[in-house]
């Protein structure tokens, strides 16, 4: 399940959780809105990963943990690294960047 961070604690969040993905977006970004229900989707088929969407404007030390230069920029931790990160508005890119952090 997607769940939309409220706060400022990412860092918080990747340390507690092995596998999380993370798109950063904002209200302004028309392909951010584009990718999140695609995003919210996907979440629905790995119930091992945490996905989470985090306003890249509004929440600045959660975009610092990944070279957020763009948006939407995604990014796939494990064991609380950084492993992966992308700028995509395509869903099979996206698909490719979380199999980087599946068993399978």
């Amino acid at each position: 399940m997607l769940q939309e961070l409220e706060s400022d604690n990412l860092a918080h969040i990747i340390q507690e959780n092995e596998k999380v993905v993370v798109q950063y977006g904002a209200t302004w970004c028309g392909n951010c809105r584009i990718m999140k229900p695609k995003m919210k989707r996907l979440s629905k088929s790995f119930e091992d990963i945490t996905f989470l969407y985090v306003d890249a404007e509004k929440l600045p030390e959660s975009r610092k943990l990944a070279q957020v230069n763009n948006l939407p920029t995604f990014a796939v931790f494990r064991n609380g690294s950084v492993v992966n990160q992308v700028q995509t508005n395509k869903e099979e890119v996206l698909k490719t960047l979380i199999d980087e952090i599946t068993d399978n």
